[in-house]
């Protein structure tokens, strides 16, 4: 009596599979999205001494007019000193400057940095070629 007979369950492995691929390509795109400060639109100047540095906290790009700005938004050295007083003293904020920035905007950010309490600052630089 094959009619009264009861089939085994048996759990469908290949949409499941599909499900797990999906999830995986939807959080890689989402942690990529949430990474800081990918990319700062600046022409930097080189050095052949130039060493990676760690994923800073905060970047700050300066023009060659002296302009400041934090993520896209312009800023006056003492709003940056009060937005890094609120992240507080161990923030790690990085300095790229274009290639024409004199050293005296460079000096000025600096010098905000300090007054709010960060202490490690960097200076960003591209790799040069030359040995």
């Amino acid at each position: 009596m094959k009619y009264f007979e009861t089939k085994k369950a048996r759990i469908e492995i290949i949409p499941m599979i599909d499900i797990m691929f999906f999830l995986l390509v939807f959080f890689i795109m989402i942690t990529l999205h949430m990474i800081p400060a990918t990319g700062v639109p600046s022409n930097l100047a080189s050095s052949s001494t130039a060493t990676q540095l760690d994923v800073p906290r905060v970047m700050v790009a300066v023009d060659p007019a002296g302009g400041i700005s934090v993520e896209g938004k312009s800023l006056s050295p003492q709003q940056l000193t009060e937005m890094l007083r609120q992240k507080g003293g161990r923030t790690v904020v990085t300095i790229a400057g274009a290639r024409d920035t004199s050293l005296q905007h460079l000096i000025e950010v600096m010098d905000s940095c300090r007054t709010a309490g960060v202490t490690q600052i960097g200076l960003a630089a591209r790799k040069s070629g030359g040995s």
